[in-house]
């Protein structure tokens, strides 16, 4: 993809920040390895970025100016129907273009039709454009957060940046030698395995929201809203036949638009329907696509025997990676340095890893991203369901259920059952990951803040999905949270640290206008157990019938195995030489890791949790670690060119 990184000046004498721009860029070279260009707009301005060529990669050098240079603009993205958007423009607005690339056609849209353009764009983003005329900067980040944006305003003016960490040399705690930890900030990662938007761990910087968008003036300086909210709409249909059509052919359409560059295209693949779908389409485009996989060598944990075996009856070729314990705690230090702000989730691991083995191959891949939030994919959707029998029954009563599940002992059947049944939606749901309780972050936090909650992350969301059904609004609440704040961070961080562009045909807005209509009963019907039934029916004639009705997975990780074994004394040791104490009781974390390796309970998901944490701050705060970072190289001179654009 790219990386781009802008400075907008209060007072002027832009220039005299160039050389720190410059030297902040390269902290991002991963990101776009194939060109770098920094430049000095006017005396406000500064512009810089990272280049990966995925199309026009002869032109559309960026910085890239348009109508005589009035617009200078940086991107992070690909709009994948800026063919159709070029040709609209130049029939309709008489635009002319100097490049063949979608970037340019960014521009000439936001000349035509302003802030309006972006509902015009289908495609993953990030950009800013500086109108010289105005002199003032407009930017956006796509519908559902595909490309991160971050920004920092101080007296001087405004950065944005790709990633948090080329903004941190103009910080002025970092500049004070503070290192500026949000406290509430970790006490949400703690309990969701994130920190959620748009907060980061550095209280300085902050995240542009998934379908937002700002201006900045000098005189005005920073405003943000949003242009973009999805409305789910389910709607009672006579044929479900029909339903399943509409949604086979806008995925196949999507896949379609998604497949367009002049550089290599491939796909991951994994056991599940997602992924399996997006290749079975992709190949009707191009039935040599490459696809790769990854597993683990601990039975129960691997997905690469069913990934083969879809691969061999699509007829295409899967490369796998096979990934120990020495490869993952090698790996994490580099990890946590690419994600900028901690993320606990284990799977980023072998997505680090089938990314460093797709990169060698290919400069984009197609991803199964965005098929739960969209279609019902979560098995915890399907608990609206299990409990509605205990939901329906009069207060008074429930209330005395509630009391009678206090006095259970814990681990007891039922009392997870009768608590979650009789507390509201709000109050028990808050996304997928549900790491450290109150009680246990009480515990652990040396300073504990008992009005810092997750509901203040949550019940905004809630507010705005008003009065959908139970189900819906959990899809609700996972878009802006767990898909934003973990799915898509890890997407982006594990693909862009080897300069490779993850592309994910799901998060499509013609995708979401078919799937937001779906009814509940045909998202996760009363009776069985599926997930996605919609998407399962639609996509029936599509993927291998062994495929259909597999059970998600995707790429599971051995933590809770390791960790009470081959992993046990490398987490010891990073939690004994820890700087993080004056946050966190070290010791008690060493207490669960002990009592996990005992077999007394599974505790690896909130030893990882503190793991992740503790690398963190011993790069971010105490600089203590330094991971070794190779400097990418451009490939595109190296790289056959197949996957060539699909019009």
């Amino acid at each position: 993809m790219c990386g781009l990184l802008g400075f907008f000046s209060r007072h002027g004498g832009a220039a005299i920040h160039a050389d720190a721009i410059a030297s902040a860029l390269e902290t991002m070279h991963h990101r776009g390895p194939d060109e770098t260009g920094t430049e000095v707009v006017d005396d406000r301005v500064v512009l810089a970025h990272k280049r990966l060529s995925i199309i026009d990669v002869t032109s559309s050098h960026e910085p890239l100016p348009y109508l005589g240079g009035r617009y200078l603009l940086t991107l992070n993205g690909e709009i994948y129907n800026y063919v159709e958007l070029r040709d609209e423009l130049a029939r309709e607005y008489g635009a002319t273009f100097d490049t063949a690339g979608d970037a340019e056609v960014i521009a000439a849209a936001y000349h035509a039709w302003g802030e309006a353009a972006l509902h015009r764009l289908r495609g993953m983003f990030a950009f800013v454009i500086w109108d010289r005329e105005q002199q003032r900067a407009f930017g956006a980040r796509d519908p559902y957060g595909i490309k991160p944006l971050h920004y920092l305003v101080t007296t001087d003016g405004m950065y944005l940046a790709s990633e948090k960490k080329a903004l941190l040399p103009f910080a002025v705690s970092a500049a004070a030698g503070d290192a500026g930890v949000d406290t509430a900030a970790l006490s949400h990662y703690l309990t969701l395995q994130y920190v959620p938007e748009p907060g980061t761990l550095h209280r300085d910087i902050a995240r542009l929201g998934s379908g937002e968008c700002l201006t900045w003036t000098p005189q005005e300086g920073l405003q943000t809203w949003r242009w973009y909210r999805p409305a789910f709409q389910p709607t009672p249909t006579d044929s479900p036949e029909k339903l399943y059509e509409r949604i086979r052919q806008t995925l196949r359409d999507s896949v379609r638009m998604h497949m367009r560059a002049d550089v290599p295209v491939g796909a991951f693949l994994s056991s599940g329907i997602d992924s399996t779908a997006v290749v079975a389409l992709a190949r009707e485009f191009h039935p040599d696509i490459l696809t790769f996989t990854v597993g683990f060598d601990v039975p129960g944990y691997s997905e690469i025997e069913v990934a083969q075996e879809s691969a061999r009856q699509l007829g295409v070729t899967t490369i796998p990676t096979t990934i120990g314990p020495q490869d993952m705690m090698d790996a994490l230090p580099t990890i946590v340095w690419h994600l900028d702000d901690p993320v606990a989730d284990p799977a980023l691991v072998p997505l680090y890893f089938v990314a460093k083995r797709a990169a060698e191959h290919v400069t984009v891949v197609l991803s199964g991203e965005g098929a739960d939030e969209f279609f019902g994919g979560y098995t915890i959707y399907r608990e609206p369901h299990s409990l509605a029998r205990v939901q329906a029954l009069p207060q008074p009563v429930q209330r005395a259920l509630r009391a009678v599940s206090r006095v259970i002992p814990e681990g007891v059947k039922g009392r997870s059952f009768l608590q979650r049944g009789t507390t509201p939606l709000p109050e028990r749901y808050f996304g997928n990951a549900r790491i450290f309780l109150e009680q246990e972050k009480r515990r652990l936090l040396r300073h504990y803040d008992p009005t810092v909650s997750y509901t203040d992350v949550t019940a905004p969301v809630y507010a705005e999905a008003g009065d959908l059904d139970d189900v819906t609004t959990m899809q609700y609440v996972d878009l802006y949270t767990w898909l934003r704040g973990d799915i898509l961070v890890k997407a982006d961080r594990m693909s862009m640290a080897h300069s490779l562009e993850v592309r994910v045909p799901y998060l499509d807005r013609e995708v979401f206008e078919v799937a937001a209509t779906i009814p509940v009963e045909l998202k996760l019907p009363r009776r069985g157990r599926d997930t996605k039934y919609a998407l399962r029916r639609a996509l029936e004639a599509v993927v291998p019938p062994a495929i259909v009705n597999r059970p998600k997975l995707g790429f599971p990780t051995p933590t809770r195995v390791w960790l009470a074994g081959e992993m046990y004394g490398w987490a010891q040791d990073i939690l004994a030489r820890s700087g993080a104490g004056d946050l966190l009781d070290l010791p008690y974390v060493q207490k669960l890791l002990a009592a996990h390796r005992r077999g007394e309970a599974d505790h690896s998901r909130k030893v990882w949790t503190v793991l992740v944490f503790c690398v963190w701050h011993a790069i971010f705060v105490e600089r203590s670690l330094t991971p070794d970072i190779p400097r990418a190289q451009s490939a595109l001179h190296t790289k056959p060119m197949v996957g060539s654009l699909v019009s």
